[in-house]
């Protein structure tokens, strides 16, 4: 028996998709951006507003006038401010940072090396507090290190 090519089957598919083109893979989802995995505006938030909370009356990074000065003149929620919306921002969120530059907001800081890894420590052990995940961790102190070429002033060396 002689069947009709376009019952055998196989060739009315094949000849559709020759027509069509291939049908559409399904779309792959996303990973989760780091601001999802730290879970969003709320916990980064209380982060930040935590480090701050430690970053500010640190007695060895206010023991620079530079730093000091700046501390009685920009109040700590307008700082708390301004770094959730940049931590947000950078994370993957919604946020969007609208502050000045890093280099611009610290060239007048004189910030050392030493004050440098004094800032990471304090921030390690706030994140270690709010048991922030090992791989989160390091991203963030990966965003964090970026910057570092921006605030830490090569003359106070």
């Amino acid at each position: 028996m002689n069947r009709s090519v376009f019952t055998r089957g196989w060739l009315l598919p094949a000849l559709l998709l020759a027509l069509l083109g291939s049908p559409p893979l399904p779309a792959q989802e996303a990973p989760p951006s780091l601001y999802q995995r730290l879970g969003g505006l709320a916990p980064i938030s209380v982060v930040v507003s935590d480090f701050i909370d430690v970053l500010v009356p640190d007695e060895q990074l206010n023991a620079n006038p530079a730093i000091d000065a700046a501390r009685q003149r920009v109040p700590a929620p307008y700082l708390k401010y301004h770094v959730t919306a940049m931590v947000c921002q950078v994370t993957g969120g919604p946020c969007a940072y609208h502050g000045r530059g890093m280099k611009e907001s610290h060239a007048h800081l004189n910030i050392t090396e030493a004050e440098w890894q004094r800032m990471l420590v304090l921030f390690q052990e706030v994140l270690a507090r709010h048991q922030v995940p090992e791989q989160e961790t390091r991203e963030l102190l990966d965003i964090v290190g970026s910057t570092k070429a921006d605030i830490v002033s090569t003359a106070a060396q």
